[in-house]
Formats: C-alpha cells, structure tokens, sequence
C-alpha cells in the first residue's frame, strides 16, 4: 500500500497554498514521470484510433471491463468504502469517459480534447470551494481568468475539428472527472491501482447501459465481429497503459516523493497529446490553437507554481 496519494486523481492536481521547499527527482523516477505523462497525452490519439472501429460507449464498457478483469483477482480491495468505489467508478466511466469517447468520435480533434480536459483542475477547486468551504485564492482566479481566456480562443475558432457540442462534452467530461476527484480527496491518501482496478467494476454496468440504448445490440454485436487488432490494441491500451501502468507507477512516484516534486510534470500531458495528435493524425495547429495552449497551460502553470514561487520569496 503506499504510503502516501495525490490530493485529487490524474495527471493534474492541486498544490497546498504553503509548501515546503521540494528536491528535484532522480533521474531515473524523472524518465519514469516522464513515460507516465507521454502515455497519458499520447492516449488521446489510442482514443481515435479505437473509435474508428467501436462505438464510443461500447470502446467505454471493454476499456473499464479490461481494466478490472482479471486484475481484482490478484489486486486486494483498497482501503475504501464501497459507496466511495462505486461512486468513483460511475462518474469515471459513465461521466468522464463516457463524455470524453463521445466527444473525440467527431466533434472535437484529440489533441484539443487533451487540452479542454485539464480544465478539470478548475472545476475541482471550484466544488472544493463550494462544497469544503475551502478559500479562493488570488493566484488561483488570476489561473482560472487565463484558462477561460484560452477557452474564449477556441469558441472564437470552432471548425470542422471543435464544433460547440464536442467543446460541451469535453469540459462535460472535466467536470465529471473534478466530482470523480472530489471522492477520492475526501478518502485521503489511497493507493490508486488498488483503487481503480476495483472502481472500474462499477463504471462496466451504466456504460454497458449506455451503450445498448443508444447503440444498440445489432451495433454492438456488428462492431465486436469488425474488430481488428488495431481496436482491440487501443481498448488494451486503456486498461494497460492507460490505468495500469500509467495511475500504478504515478502513485508510486507520490508515495516517495512530494506531490509538488511529482504533480508539476502533469503540465506536460497535452503538450504529449497535441504533438502526438498532430504527428499521428494530422491534425492541424494554427496559431489559435497554439495561443489558446498557451493561455489554458499558463493557468494552470499559475495554479501549480505560484505558491512554490511565493514560498521562495
């Protein structure tokens, strides 16, 4: 079990308005947080690359059923009540991933979606506002005003590659994965493989519903017997790559290093998904979508750093 977790779950977290001066990494956990962020931004691109083949709450359902079988079998329950395991799983895998596959199946390139997503870290300190009455921060509204800058420049822009709905889906997405965050702050340091191997028992159903109702079983069956390598290396990668390795080894990192040592390289994850997405699929980077990058990281660079900087000075 380790020993300590991140505050909120994913590749971006919040930092504490005061923390202590943080060493840097070794080299080699530093190539290991590297690896787990390339994963998890270059995932986007697997996402497409599974949808040309599978329904999006269909590719859903195999990514989250991958990823609990057979490893619940070997990995023990996480020291977490049921309510909170199953909670997580359905505002996962119905909510955040189930809105995020829905998006990426044309109505938003993959490398933008990386990019829309992180505002998840927005939505988080918002409902920990709201509903732990925690306090609002100056640094923390100076990020926010940057991020919606960067969402103004993408509204402003919509195309072929962002329509409205797509942009609508993804942050529908981000705010799932920030009340997803919420359940696993208020259970305090928990080992995250453990912990979503066995929540992702509990996302399989309401997709699996989903999918019947809105794909339908002659789509479903269609869509299995059609599978080809490709589809079914991407819904491996999900479970593997994506939750495996990527959440196992992150939380390894946590549990011996300081969550601002580790959370900071998180930044990198749609800089990963963008390249990969242009490099792989060909998807365009005009200067609007650089510039809206640009603000939309700022933010969050504002959010992470600030306080690290300020304890510095």
């Amino acid at each position: 079990m380790s020993r300590a977790g991140p505050r909120t779950l994913g590749p971006l977290t919040t930092l504490p308005a005061h923390p202590p001066p943080v060493p840097p990494l070794p080299t080699s956990h530093l190539l290991l947080a590297l690896a787990v962020v390339a994963v998890w931004g270059t995932n986007f691109v697997v996402i497409r690359w599974g949808l040309d083949g599978l329904p999006p709450f269909l590719f859903a359902t195999l990514r989250f059923a991958f990823s609990a079988l057979p490893w619940l079998l070997f990995v023990p329950r996480p020291a977490a009540p049921w309510r909170s395991v199953a909670a997580f799983g359905v505002l996962l895998g119905a909510g955040q991933f189930g809105l995020l596959f829905l998006g990426i199946n044309g109505h938003i390139a993959p490398g933008l979606a990386s990019l829309v997503v992180q505002m998840q870290v927005f939505f988080t300190i918002g409902l920990s506002l709201w509903l732990m009455r925690e306090r609002v921060r100056g640094f923390q509204l100076a990020g926010l005003a940057l991020a919606l800058l960067g969402l103004g420049v993408i509204v402003a822009n919509l195309d072929a590659t962002v329509t409205l709905l797509g942009l609508g889906l993804i942050l529908g997405a981000a705010f799932f994965w920030a009340c997803a965050n919420l359940v696993i702050k208020s259970l305090g340091p928990v080992n995250m493989l453990h912990f979503m191997v066995w929540s992702s028992v509990f996302a399989v159903p309401p997709l699996l519903l989903l999918s019947l109702l809105t794909e339908g079983p002659a789509t479903i069956a269609q869509s299995l017997r059609a599978a080809d390598g490709v589809v079914w290396a991407s819904v491996a990668w999900q479970a593997v790559g994506n939750t495996l390795f990527g959440y196992g080894a992150w939380n390894w990192l946590l549990a011996r290093h300081p969550a601002a040592t580790v959370t900071p390289m998180a930044l990198l994850v749609p800089v990963f998904g963008m390249s990969a997405s242009a490099l792989s699929l060909g998807e365009a980077m005009p200067a609007w979508k650089l510039g809206a990058c640009a603000l939309v990281l700022g933010g969050l660079a504002v959010i992470v750093f600030w306080p690290r900087w300020r304890k510095g000075h």
